[in-house]
């Protein structure tokens, strides 16, 4: 179940720059073990990235996806992720597709274009740092 996200939270987010929206990312991942992507009649949503590379866009909130899905994806719904299911089975397979993912994009910035096991290492990373608190 996704937690409540402030007016304030989410103004805050749209002026971070992108490594701090990652960051930003990673930590409510974490917290809430769960991540959002954005669906249609067809399945998961990708974009192209400036680099021309095919990436699956992920937010940490239901309501920052839905404020995403404009114009041409206007037809989108948010769609929740484990976190476990991610690691397990989303990681693995876009790898083995050559997809990327973009973290966190927002209307005017395509966010942080990573390779799906570099993001699993940062939360991988703030997870032990996590138990070690």
């Amino acid at each position: 179940m996704s937690y409540t996200l402030s007016a304030a939270d989410k103004a805050a987010a749209q002026t971070m720059r992108d490594d701090e929206r990652f960051n930003h990312f990673v930590a409510r991942v974490c917290e809430h073990q769960e991540l959002w992507i954005l669906t249609d009649e067809h399945g998961c949503m990708m974009l192209t990235s400036d680099d021309d590379e095919d990436c699956i866009p992920v937010w940490p909130h239901p309501d920052y996806a839905r404020d995403w899905a404009v114009d041409d994806w206007s037809q989108c719904k948010p769609e929740a992720i484990s976190l476990q299911v991610w690691l397990a089975r989303w990681v693995p397979g876009m790898e083995e597709d050559e997809l990327l993912v973009a973290v966190f994009p927002t209307a005017d910035a395509t966010g942080v274009v990573v390779d799906p096991y570099e993001l699993k290492e940062a939360i991988e990373r703030k997870q032990a740092l996590g138990r070690r608190n």
